[in-house]
């Protein structure tokens, strides 16, 4: 939100995230507030952004920005709500400058009223401009003098270290795709620990930012299977943005990451079956347009030519939305290179033109770029770049969503389990049950798993072995090891640990034969030891260089 055509001197207002009202002081005393000020790169008024959030999460907060005055913490007019990640942001015009001033947020939960830490900031005058532009902003710094930009994840956060995203604007970076959520829950809670860290940063250095969402589809063959996957995911990907607030001036659309059609791993990780072109190309359109049918804007597709080429068929749904393609082997700082072409020819997608050039919007460029040269923590960082204007870039933030209540994440919203099958034989056998979790309105459940839970008046003892394998949203295979012959009592318990979906459970008996009497084997007689023949120590494999071929900017 941007406040403008409002004076006062040196004071700046900000709006934090409030909870309950009726919170007890002494669960108030275990919150914390932060806040972070700054002044932010604007074509017209001085700027000046405040933003924090509140732990544990608290959203609908109210909070006010308090400045001190000849030594006096003194109220301002502004106040605001957090979102329902628990952050705020506030961007204010200043009216005076080159004068140091305080401020801290205050928040009032419970009877408790809770300060963040004080900071200060001294607005700069910025040069005048006869008629500004924001695209002025939008400076062509990149290679082959294109609009230069990032994107990043856990991996630009070792031991949760944070990114310097002033130095990074300084560096020449417009624009970061931050990773934002995942189709598997413990990925997807670490993409909203950094996405929340990083998200209000960047935009108060200058940077606008978007999101992307990396996918892993399902394992069927069923079309209407795939369809409600994909809608699922999408939903996801939704929820995550409304957390944030929606949409606003400084954000680029999401992008869905695909670039992986395994849908089955074997337990040593390696892939057992791919999906078929035609599915990818389903559930892909069908994420996309769920996500553009809610926001109103044209998500962004990532992925890299050979995988657009091989996994996925020639679609004119597909073309209507922006290409994001990673391409490593072309040189980025010659103004006529593109990616999409091989050596001889072209790869063949949905953005293929006749000419066997690629309607692509956004290229990474490079995954070895120098990390601290950008102020990023670690050794390397995926580099971008834009293709075209500053006005065509500016032309990716138009249009605003703000969700409304309907449009947030629920909490502990009902859930119906039901056990589809069971396949249970003897004790030497695992136990195999297929499972289902719906919503209310009979679509699948998004997050959440799936466990085997014996009676407690069983009887049994003992702590089985089990996995549950996610073969689409709302759907698992449950595999139980370790349970001896007999008949048992249980549950499948379906649980929710980010508190989206709540818990239930369906009730399970099942029968256990013993397992087979094994046959002995014969006890070998001894022979002589021979004495072994000394071995030459293997040499260590070689370190191979991924970035050997790379761009290194």
């Amino acid at each position: 939100m941007k406040i403008s055509n409002r004076t006062f001197p040196l004071l700046l207002c900000l709006l934090i995230a409030a909870a309950n009202s009726n919170l007890s002081s002494a669960v108030a005393t275990t919150f914390k507030l932060s806040m972070t000020v700054r002044q932010t790169p604007s074509a017209t008024d001085p700027i000046v952004t405040l933003y924090g959030q509140i732990k544990p999460v608290i959203k609908a907060q109210k909070v006010k920005i308090e400045v001190q005055i000849k030594g006096k913490w003194q109220g301002t007019t502004l106040t605001a709500t957090t979102t329902p990640s628990g952050t705020w942001k506030v961007e204010a015009v200043a009216t005076a400058l080159n004068a140091k001033v305080n401020y801290r947020a205050v928040a009032v939960i419970g009877s408790k009223r809770i300060y963040s830490v004080a900071r200060s900031v001294t607005v700069k005058q910025i040069p005048v401009m006869s008629n500004p532009d924001p695209t002025s902003l939008i400076t062509e710094q990149g290679p082959g003098g294109r609009i230069h930009g990032m994107d990043i994840s856990k991996w630009q956060h070792p031991a949760d270290a944070p990114i310097d995203f002033v130095k990074m604007y300084k560096a020449g970076i417009r624009f970061v795709m931050i990773k934002a959520a995942d189709s598997h829950d413990l990925a997807d809670a670490q993409a909203l620990k950094y996405l929340v860290m990083d998200h209000n940063a960047a935009q108060s250095a200058g940077i606008y930012t978007g999101y992307y969402y990396y996918a892993t589809l399902p394992d069927s063959t069923d079309t209407a299977i795939i369809v409600r996957d994909a809608q699922a995911q999408a939903q996801k990907a939704i929820w995550r943005l409304a957390s944030l607030g929606g949409y606003t001036n400084r954000d680029l659309s999401f992008a869905l990451d695909l670039e992986n059609n395994c849908v089955r791993v074997s337990s040593s990780g390696t892939c057992t079956k791919y999906t078929s072109r035609n599915f990818v190309t389903l559930w892909a359109t069908t994420w996309l347009a769920a996500v553009a049918d809610k926001t109103g804007r044209a998500p962004i597709i990532y992925s890299y030519p050979q995988f657009l080429e091989n996994a996925m068929t020639r679609s004119a749904d597909l073309l209507q939305y922006p290409l994001w393609v990673a391409h490593y082997s072309l040189n980025p700082f010659d103004p006529l290179s593109q990616p999409g072409l091989k050596t001889a020819g072209c790869f063949v997608s949905s953005w293929t033109t006749a000419d066997c050039s690629s309607l692509w919007t956004v290229w990474q460029y490079t995954s070895c770029g120098i990390a601290g040269k950008y102020g990023v923590p670690g050794t390397r960082v995926d580099l971008d770049v834009f293709r075209g204007t500053p006005d065509a870039f500016l032309e990716l933030v138009q249009g605003t969503w703000t969700p409304q209540a309907a449009d947030l994440m629920p909490v502990l919203e009902p859930s119906v389990t039901t056990v589809k099958s069971t396949l249970a034989s003897t004790a030497n056998k695992p136990v195999v049950f297929m499972v289902d979790v719906n919503r209310p309105t009979g679509l699948p459940v998004v997050t959440g798993t799936v466990k085997f839970s014996t009676d407690p008046l069983s009887g049994l003892n003992l702590t089985p072995i089990q996995s549950a394998v996610r073969s689409s949203s709302g759907s698992w295979t449950l595999t139980v090891k370790g349970l001896p012959a007999g008949t048992w009592n249980g549950s499948i318990v379906f649980t929710d640990v980010s508190g989206t979906h709540a818990t239930s459970s369906a009730p399970v008996q099942l029968t256990i034969l013993p397992a087979p009497t094994p046959t002995p084997t014969p006890t070998p007689t001894s022979s002589p030891t021979a004495t072994p023949t000394p071995t030459t120590k293997p040499s260590p494999a070689p370190v191979v260089d991924s970035c050997k071929y790379q761009i290194k900017n």
